[in-house]
């Protein structure tokens, strides 16, 4: 009797030509967020003409990059030449809506490409292009680009302030938002129960923004604001939780474990931490958005990385927490959760 035999897999190089235009989709995408093309086919469908005579744009621009967000599936084109939004897009890009994902990407271009394209001298002497965690470098960029990644965060705030349930009586909660950005988390928060008052720490060049913010929302009432690097303000303390959104992996091994023993001292007795990051798993094979961040801190920051539960729940142990867990989130990971005894 014959036996089979296996025939070879053909290796290709269509990965890797793929990835040589990998810079493409995000400035595809930038370049219809800042000429509104989205936007203006909220409305209904369009010819490129009328795209382009709402944008004063040229046709030949934009049937470049229409076609392109076709092919990505971001946009769909019919029998007369009429472009729509597809739900992803009507959903994520319009920036009138809620769920509005572009921010980000406007940075593309102007922030993160161009200090992304030192990486090779980057990676020979371990030092950043710029590090945007400290505030003489920082401060400036934050101030324009938390408002940007508001959508992002404000998914998650709600599901927390959920989890959290506060309820509508009773004595008042005193939440802690640090590195507060936006505000989105205390925000999110205080919408969820009016017991929350919002102590913001941030830089004294964001704490407008934060101000901004919370009064646009209705809430400035609600929230008490704190100028100041996160590792020499006072906090105070007593706080029923302190939320941590996107903070440590700027900050390092060594300044991360500090700030969680800071913040173990400002929470009362049952109080609970709250961190939001880009997660790795413990073996750091995955997932992706985890693994491209910590290049990214690479990058921007000093001493950034990305790290796992394992490692995040290890350092809250030695800070003083207790019951380290994690509980889904709209986002790329979970929230990691701990207790103060």
């Amino acid at each position: 009797m014959a036996t089979a035999v296996e025939t070879p897999v053909q290796v290709t190089p269509e990965r890797i030509l793929q990835m040589a235009w990998g810079y493409v989709p995000p400035l595809v995408l930038e370049a219809a967020i800042r000429h509104r093309v989205f936007d203006i086919l909220d409305s209904g469908a369009k010819t490129v003409q009328e795209v382009a005579a709402a944008t004063s744009t040229s046709v030949r621009g934009l049937t470049a990059i229409m076609n392109a967000l076709v092919g990505l599936h971001f946009l769909t084109r019919d029998a007369h030449a009429r472009y729509a939004l597809t739900p992803e897009s009507s959903a994520f890009l319009v920036t009138t809506k809620p769920g509005f994902q572009g921010g980000l990407i406007r940075h593309c271009s102007q922030h993160l490409i161009p200090r992304w394209l030192n990486l090779s001298d980057v990676v020979a002497t371990g030092e950043p292009v710029a590090a945007v965690n400290e505030e003489k470098s920082g401060a400036e960029f934050f101030h324009d680009f938390v408002l940007d990644i508001f959508p992002m965060s404000y998914p998650a705030a709600q599901f927390l302030a959920r989890e959290m349930n506060f309820g509508s009586a009773g004595s008042p909660v005193r939440v802690l938002d640090l590195a507060a950005g936006s505000g989105v988390w205390g925000i999110a928060l205080a919408q969820s129960s009016p017991r929350v008052q919002v102590t913001a720490v941030d830089w004294p060049e964001v704490i407008p923004v934060t101000k901004k913010t919370s009064a646009r929302f209705g809430l400035a009432d609600r929230f008490s604001f704190v100028e100041g690097d996160l590792h020499d303000a006072d906090f105070g303390s007593g706080y029923a939780l302190a939320t941590l959104g996107h903070i440590l992996h700027s900050e390092g091994e060594a300044l991360s474990k500090k700030l969680l023993a800071k913040t173990f001292n400002a929470l009362a007795s049952g109080g609970t931490i709250s961190i939001a990051e880009f997660l790795v798993n413990k073996d750091r094979t995955g997932p992706l958005p985890g693994l491209f961040f910590a290049v990214n801190m690479l990058v921007n920051t000093q001493n950034g990385n990305t790290w796992s539960v394992e490692e995040i729940s290890e350092w809250l142990c030695d800070a003083g927490f207790t019951d380290p867990r994690t509980i889904p989130s709209p986002g790329h990971s979970p929230l990691i959760l701990a207790t103060r005894p």
